[in-house]
Parts: C-alpha cells; sequence; structure tokens
C-alpha cells in the first residue's frame, strides 16, 4: 500500500515529541482565551492523533499543557485558539507549582481520546440540543444511536454516551396538550410506536424501558453518560416505574395506574427518591423532581437565575474537579422543560456540583453506578434563556466563551482522564 507522502510527514512530526520536546504548548481557560470551545476540541483532536496531553486543574481556568509541535499550533491558529509557546523550564515550573500540596490544583493526564455517541431520533426533531451543537462547534466527532441500535448492543462500542431531550417515560414529553395536533408531533408518536411494534412491545413506554435498562447496563459496565433536559429525570422515573402503568391513555390507550405513586421502586433509579408522579397525563410536568413551576414562587428573573459552582480538591476529588472546570464560578441560569432538580428528592449519595441555594435547586449532579458514571445538567440551552419549541439553534460562534458549554465539554474530555483512585 503506498503511503501518501505529506500524511506521513505529518505523522512522523507529530510523534516527535514523545522523543524530545524542545518547548510546549500552554492552551490558557481563563479569561485570556478567544476560544473556549474550540479549545476543547484541539484537546480532542491532539489525543485522536495518539498523543497525551495534560489538563492542568484548577491552573488559569483549566488549562491544558501539550507538547510543542508545529501541527498542534496550525489547528490552533485555523480554529482561532489561543495559546503560548513555553519553554521546558516554564512548564516544569508551572508543574512543581501545581503540585504543592497546600495548592488546590493537579496535572491530570489525559491519554485516549473517548468514542462518543449521542442518544437522538434520526428525524428531524422540533428543537436542537445543547451536547450536538457544542459537540459540532468544538469539531468533536460523534455518532447518532437510537433505540435501535442500543437494543443492539452497540453502547459497547462507545466510552461516552449523551442522552438528547428523550422522554423515557413513554408520554412524549406530555406535550399532548399543547402540541398533539402537530404534525411534527404525530410524526414522533408514529415513528416511535412503529420501533416498539417491530421489537415487539405492545406500549412505546415498554420499549423505553428496555432502552433505559440497556443504557443503565452500559453505564454499570464503566461507561460515561451525560444527559441534560428532561432525558434526566425521565429516565430515573422510567427506571423506577418498571412494571407499573404510568402513561394515561392520550399516550398508552389505556389508563394509568391509579396508585403509581404506591408501586414505585426508586432503589433503581440513579438520583431521585421519594417524590410523587403528576398523574395528569396533560400536565407538563412529570414529577415533583423538578423546579420548573415550583421556582415561580421565588419570583426568578433571568438577573436573579444564577446557579454557582462548588469547589473541590483537585487533589483529592479529581473527577467532580474536572467537572467542574471553568472561568467563573457563577454560572447563568437557563430553562428547559427540565429546569433544575428540587434538593428534597436528591438521594443521599448524589454529588451536588452547581446549586441555587436560594431557590433549593440543584443544577449540575453527579454519580457513580457500577463501573460507571452519570451526570445530569437541568436546562435545554445555555445560552438561550427560554429556548421554546420550534426555536432556531444557538449559533455558538457568538458564545465562544460561554461557562455554561464549558460544563457539557468538560463531561466529554473526562473519560479521557487516566483512571485515578478517588480518596474519600
Amino acid at each position: 500500500m503506498k503511503c501518501n507522502r505529506k500524511n506521513f510527514l505529518f505523522f512522523i512530526l507529530l510523534h516527535t515529541i514523545s522523543i524530545s520536546w524542545a518547548f510546549q504548548i500552554l492552551i490558557p481557560m481563563d479569561d485570556t482565551q478567544k476560544n473556549h470551545l474550540k479549545a476543547y476540541g484541539i484537546a480532542y483532536w491532539t489525543l485522536k492523533q495518539d498523543v497525551e496531553i495534560y489538563w492542568l486543574l484548577n491552573y488559569r481556568g483549566g488549562s491544558f499543557l501539550l507538547p510543542g509541535n508545529k501541527a498542534i499550533i496550525n489547528e490552533c491558529n485555523i480554529r482561532g485558539v489561543s495559546y503560548e509557546s513555553i519553554s521546558d523550564a516554564q512548564a516544569n515550573a508551572i508543574l512543581a507549582e501545581i503540585a504543592q500540596p497546600e495548592v488546590n490544583m493537579d496535572a491530570m493526564k489525559l491519554e485516549k481520546a473517548p468514542k462518543i455517541a449521542v442518544y437522538s431520533p434520526k428525524s428531524k426533531q422540533p428543537w436542537d440540543d445543547a451536547v450536538t451543537l457544542a459537540l459540532t462547534y468544538a469539531e468533536i466527532p460523534y455518532d447518532v444511536v437510537y433505540d435501535d441500535e442500543v437494543l443492539n448492543g452497540v453502547l459497547k462500542n462507545y466510552d461516552w454516551l449523551h442522552l438528547h431531550h428523550e422522554d423515557f417515560t413513554g408520554q412524549y414529553g406530555r406535550f399532548y396538550a399543547q402540541y398533539g395536533q402537530t404534525a411534527w408531533y404525530k410524526q414522533q408518536v408514529r415513528e416511535n410506536e412503529e420501533i416498539a411494534k417491530r421489537w415487539g412491545f405492545q406500549k412505546v413506554s415498554q420499549l423505553k424501558l428496555a432502552v433505559a435498562k440497556k443504557i443503565d447496563e452500559f453505564v454499570v459496565n464503566g461507561g460515561f453518560m451525560f444527559a441534560m433536559c428532561s432525558a434526566t429525570d425521565s429516565y430515573d422515573i422510567a427506571l423506577a416505574a418498571e412494571g407499573v402503568d404510568i402513561c394515561g391513555s392520550v399516550y398508552d390507550g389505556d389508563p394509568a395506574d391509579p396508585d403509581m405513586n404506591k408501586k414505585l421502586d426508586y432503589s433503581k433509579g440513579y438520583a431521585f427518591e421519594n417524590y410523587k408522579l403528576n398523574p395528569d397525563p396533560l400536565f407538563y410536568e412529570f414529577s415533583e423532581i423538578d423546579t420548573y413551576f415550583t421556582r415561580n414562587q421565588y419570583g426568578i428573573t433571568k438577573e436573579t437565575d444564577k446557579f454557582t459552582l462548588f469547589e473541590f480538591s483537585a487533589k483529592w476529588d479529581p473527577v467532580p474537579t474536572m467537572l467542574c472546570q471553568n472561568h467563573t464560578n457563577i454560572i447563568q441560569g437557563f430553562w428547559g422543560q427540565t429546569v433544575a432538580f428540587n434538593k428534597n428528592f436528591l438521594k443521599k449519595n448524589v454529588l451536588i456540583m452547581g446549586e441555587s441555594k436560594a431557590f433549593n435547586e440543584a443544577r449540575y449532579i453527579h454519580g457513580e453506578r457500577g463501573k460507571g458514571t452519570w451526570t445530569f445538567y437541568g436546562g435545554h440551552d445555555p445560552e438561550d434563556y427560554m429556548h421554546k419549541v420550534e426555536d432556531p439553534p444557538t449559533d455558538l460562534n457568538l458564545h465562544p466563551n460561554s461557562p455554561g458549554y464549558r460544563l457539557i465539554l468538560n463531561n466529554v474530555l473526562f473519560p479521557a482522564a487516566k483512571k485515578k483512585k478517588q480518596k474519600t
């Protein structure tokens, strides 16, 4: 097989850095960075070349240290990412500073680019998805999978899975009252019923439960799962309601079990317990978990709707530290079908990473499941405060330094980290 000479020279240029680095590249992630979101793409691109890098936790907003290489510099210039060429001595001085025991920083080695899947319907939806927007803008490749692929066992081929704004309870987002007669809603129902029939299920809720359990199997076996908006609480509810009919007749043709709330098994879910489901099939809310309606008692406005990221010990708690890297610890809140999580219904082992304390809301939570982990992020779009159905997608060219979108991309890179036992 003939080798393309240009590609061969590029390969040699990139990999000679493992032998000798004349200099190193620091990609700052503080306020000096021109494009925070594309910086994650540079980190991912470098890992795809089988080159290890360092994520400098809590150093200048969670900066990246890469081997000095003209190919990487060229990518930074093309993508508009700020970087600094530094000497080996300067890099060693930074690492020495980070290593000081009294300093809340750490150098986390990133070893391999994770293979990414996004669980999303193949047909066009009347809303966009913040994660796919972020991945596309950062130029991080991903595959789209849906029910057929999940049930066929493809998740074993991936490291990281994002759950699109799905309703895993089989109630189509409870959009019936407002959108039940629209063409897109009817198409969504038709497509889901076809998939359910193809797999031998009588109801869509049974299909979605089977998919949720396959996703749970992925996580338990070591996968990393990230969900936003309605894919968070509806996923948990679907697992807890296994064997219980929680769908009204407008969704599956027969009435829901009137004793549904007495039959939930909270132990099967990831994050929530002791909540009650809303039995009204026309009410735009699954349960007490979401604060969509209850938060109004606080008179929340865009100006007051903020949440704060927790600060964790980089050396002792590297996982949540990675997930919270940012150039600010105050994040603008944003609405969604599931906007935030009522802290009263969180399980005791759930780690809160971002909260609105004044409103009793958790916005950003994390936990372990078997060998894997999960992260739930409330809200729909970090840069569109009141994103509505059929609104145009956010143009991230206008938000290259979005702190809210950075939290998404932290999760994308997290699986690349060298496994390090978390201390307790």
